[in-house]
Formats: structure tokens, C-alpha cells, sequence
């Protein structure tokens, strides 16, 4: 999955959104009662939520890195 299949509003939220999103999710399927349907635009939710989530702590190490580098040059 690319980045340009993450939808907008999965792309705006923070990592903590994102957790929290995931989090509401993981419940609801745990708790069952719901129908395969729904479990599975849960699931295509959850890889969405996951891939957005990776791409953020990549985008905080490489700052990180980036930092690292300037405060050893000094």
C-alpha cells in the first residue's frame, strides 16, 4: 500500500489520533457482534491507520537522525 491510498482524513490525524483511531477499532472487532462486512472495512481501515502511522515515526526518526548529526557536527 502507497501513501497516495491513504485517504485525507487518515493523513491529517497525528500519531496520537492514529492510535487512538486503531485503538476504537481493535475494541470494536474484539467485542464481535458485527457483521463480516463491516470487519472487513475495519480491517482495510486498520492497514490504512497502520501504513499512515509507519510513515509518521519514519518522518520522526529521520528529524531525529537529522538532529543527531547537527548537534555532533557542533
Amino acid at each position: 500500500m502507497t501513501s497516495k491510498n491513504i485517504p485525507a482524513d487518515i493523513k491529517s490525524k497525528s500519531i496520537k489520533e492514529t492510535k487512538e483511531e486503531i485503538n476504537k477499532i481493535l475494541e470494536k472487532i474484539e467485542k464481535g457482534g458485527t457483521n463480516l462486512e463491516s470487519h472487513t472495512n475495519d480491517y482495510d481501515r486498520l492497514l490504512k491507520l497502520n501504513k499512515h502511522i509507519d510513515e509518521l515515526f519514519k518522518k520522526r526518526l529521520k528529524e531525529i537522525n537529522s538532529l543527531g548529526k547537527k548537534n555532533a557536527k557542533k
